[in-house]
């Protein structure tokens, strides 16, 4: 598994779209239009979605290794917290820190998507299994689903491929 080449724990830290479908049965928590709507997309094409708010970030996003002392906001048990991913770990970060560890796996609260939010970004994982064509399906879903929420939106894309600079 892919995860597993950069020291996660499948057991431990699962990917985001495997934590949605764990909550299938039950029925998934309603956050916010935005987020519903790249969770379902996560969940119907099987691959890990993320929705970061531009307007909370410092900086251009990339994705990178990290030192493994870059500070990581999130909530545990309610209340704000900073972890620290360990060195090594994949992660998208800004000039602040971490906004996302493990590719999309945890968001931090900082650049969460909430009602407010005007521009975002979505990252859409796709693995090997999944091809570019379902990564690209899902990105049109995506951005078709978003379009019917938001008629006026505009919508960009690109399309990062292995070994890219971020």
């Amino acid at each position: 598994m892919a995860f597993r080449a950069f020291g996660a724990k499948p057991q431990r830290t699962r990917p985001s779209v495997e934590a949605l479908l764990r909550r299938l049965e039950t029925g998934l928590p309603r956050i916010d239009r935005i987020t519903d709507v790249y969770n379902a997309v996560s969940i119907a094409f099987l691959l890990p979605v993320g929705g970061e708010d531009l307007a909370h970030y410092a900086g251009p996003a990339r994705l990178v290794r990290a030192d493994g002392d870059e500070e990581f906001d999130t909530v545990a048990a309610g209340q704000p917290v900073a972890e620290h991913p360990g060195p090594g770990e994949v992660v998208w970060r800004d000039d602040r820190g971490v906004t996302c560890r493990r590719w999309n796996w945890r968001q931090c609260a900082r650049t969460r998507i909430t009602a407010t939010t005007t521009t975002a970004v979505f990252v859409l994982d796709g693995l090997a299994a999944l091809g570019i064509g379902g990564l690209q399906a899902a990105a049109a879903e995506l951005t078709e689903s978003l379009a019917r929420l938001s008629p006026q939106a505009r919508f960009a894309s690109r399309l990062m491929g292995a070994g890219e600079p971020r």
